[in-house]
Order: C-alpha cells, then sequence, then structure tokens
C-alpha cells in the first residue's frame, strides 16, 4: 500500500477528519468561500454567462492549487505525495463534524430545546429554522445528514482516489459554490446555474457510490436493506436534485422515515414530492442517521483507497507496456 501514496493519503487524511474534525478557525473551505463572495459582489449580473465565468474561474483556481502543491510535495518523494493528499482530503472532508452536530441537534429535540435546534440547523441546511417545529427540524436534519455524507465526505474520497488533490479541491470548491449560489431564487436562478450544472455532474458517480454504501450498511444499524434498494429505485428519480434523491432516498427507505413534502427556505417554498413509505423522521431515526452516515463513509474510504491502488496499478502497467 505504501507504494500507493494516494491511497494511503485517502485514508491518513480520513483518519485525520474522524480525529479532529473541522479545524474551528482558518478553515481552507471558509477561506475559498470569502473568496468566492467577492469575486461575485465584482461580478453578479443576472445573467448564465457571468455565473459561468465565477464559478469556472474559481473552481480552475482551486484545481490549479491542487497541481502546484502536487508539484512542490512531489520533490519530497513519495512522503510528499502522501502529505498533499492527506491534507487536502482532512480540509476538504466535512464527515466527521456532520455527524457531530446531527447528533448533537438529536439532543436538543430529545430535551425539547426547539430555540437551541432552530440556532443549530443553519450549520446544515439552508431552511428557515423559524418556519419550523420539532417534526420539520428533525425531516430538514436528516435530509441533511443523508445528502452531505455524500457531498462532505464520500464526494471527496471518490473524487481523491480519481485525482488526487487537484480533484479534491475542485470537487470541494464545486460543491461550496453550489451551497453558495445555486439556488433557485430570484437573486441567482441564473447566476447561479452553472455553479448547480457542475455540481450535479461532478456528484454523479459519488451519489450513487453513497446510495450503494447505504444499501451495505443498512443492515450494521438494524435498518432495512430491502427498504434501501426499493426506495432508491421508485423514488431517487422524484428528487429535483438528480444526485441528492439518491441519498435520501436510499436512506429513507434504509431507515424506514419518509422524507420529502413542503420545504421552506428563506427564499421560497417547495413542494417536494415524498421519499419513503414510513411515517416524519424523529429524534431517534436522526440518531439512527448519524450512526448511517458513518458507516456509509468508513465503507467509502475503503472503497476509495481501492480504487486508488486499482488506478496507480493501471498506471504502472501502462508504463511498463509503452
Amino acid at each position: 500500500m505504501w507504494t500507493h501514496p494516494r491511497a494511503v493519503g485517502l485514508l491518513v487524511g480520513y483518519g485525520l477528519d474522524r480525529v479532529f474534525a473541522d479545524p474551528r478557525r482558518w478553515h481552507p473551505v471558509a477561506g475559498f468561500g470569502s473568496t468566492a463572495l467577492r469575486l461575485e459582489r465584482a461580478l453578479y449580473r443576472d445573467s448564465r454567462v457571468l455565473g459561468g465565468v465565477h464559478a469556472v474561474t474559481l473552481i480552475a483556481a482551486a484545481a490549479a492549487v491542487g497541481v502546484g502543491s502536487r508539484r512542490v510535495a512531489s520533490r519530497l518523494g513519495v512522503t510528499g505525495d502522501i502529505a498533499v493528499v492527506a491534507v487536502a482530503t482532512w480540509a476538504a472532508l466535512g464527515g466527521t463534524s456532520l455527524t457531530r452536530v446531527g447528533r448533537s441537534m438529536a439532543d436538543h429535540l430529545d430535551a425539547e430545546d426547539l430555540l437551541g435546534a432552530r440556532a443549530l440547523l443553519p450549520s446544515l441546511c439552508g431552511r428557515d429554522p423559524d418556519s419550523l417545529g420539532s417534526d420539520g427540524i428533525a425531516r430538514a436534519a436528516l435530509e441533511s445528514i443523508a445528502e452531505n455524507t455524500s457531498d462532505a465526505s464520500v464526494g471527496v474520497l471518490v473524487w481523491g482516489a480519481l485525482a488526487g488533490a487537484p480533484g479534491i479541491l475542485a470537487y470541494r470548491a464545486s460543491n461550496t459554490l453550489d451551497a453558495m449560489i445555486g439556488y433557485r431564487s430570484p437573486k441567482y436562478l441564473r447566476f447561479g446555474w452553472a455553479a448547480a450544472r457542475i455540481d450535479d455532474v461532478l456528484n454523479l458517480v459519488p451519489a450513487r457510490v453513497t446510495g450503494l454504501a447505504t444499501i451495505a450498511s443498512a443492515p450494521l444499524v438494524h435498518g432495512s436493506l430491502r427498504g434501501a434498494i426499493t426506495m432508491w429505485r421508485r423514488d431517487a428519480s422524484k428528487h429535483p436534485s438528480p444526485n441528492a434523491g439518491v441519498a435520501e432516498a436510499s436512506a429513507a427507505g434504509a431507515l424506514g422515515v419518509q422524507l420529502g413534502g413542503r420545504t421552506e427556505y428563506r427564499h421560497g417554498v417547495e413542494n417536494r414530492p415524498t421519499l419513503g413509505d414510513g411515517p416524519a423522521p424523529t429524534a431517534r431515526d436522526l440518531r439512527h442517521a448519524v450512526v448511517l452516515s458513518t458507516r456509509v463513509q468508513e465503507m467509502s474510504a475503503i472503497a476509495s483507497a481501492i480504487l486508488a491502488v486499482a488506478i496507480g496499478e493501471a498506471r504502472v502497467r501502462r508504463y511498463r507496456r509503452s
């Protein structure tokens, strides 16, 4: 394995995230977000073209940082290659922080601390917390955990396996931009269109890896493997996102709950189709979703390391034949 620095770097970065989670200060993703906001202020017009320039410029810049870091680190040999992938993976992953917030949200709901739950919700998703009761918050939190297991963890690992540090940073940049401007609000419907579409493309594979890992993990959390498969096949395509639908529908089936329905954002209301056949989620279901997310992340880390080894071996074979 040591001869495959990308695989080792992914596992080390994943381990760092499990131990340290997101840094509280000087987070690289927060720094990228601040840069994106400044560029948006300079470029913003109600235009798909300028929105595309905004998204492509920032994603390409993030990839360029990854390429430059890889070239500098390669001078240190295998250790440098491992280090740059590990640091990029840790900087981009958000899975441990996601599950910690999910557990904290379940604690607030169990304690009937609605004010605390509402205050915590913006750290998970862009819903309007003031419009939600405890049931709505539980549903919003569970949907966010299901979707962000793919976005904040599995996607980082998959793109790390496929393209190393440049892939990790470009993917995380795209995902961050989608969270910032990829809305169907009057302001961002056109300007955020390109960011949302790029994110859709980059998440096609990670979302389906998440779905497969959810199916495999369901029995480990006393969930339903059959339910996860059934709801993915039946309901995923109903969701407005081609990727979030896979993550949310398979999680709904695994946990035996129903997601979707009236969804209130600060920019407006979306009436989404329902996913799953069970009751509305509760704090107990949210705790099960946290454990499910953790198992999915673990499986994805292992699968991504194996994929990185396979890609490395394929390159060696091509080099030897040439």
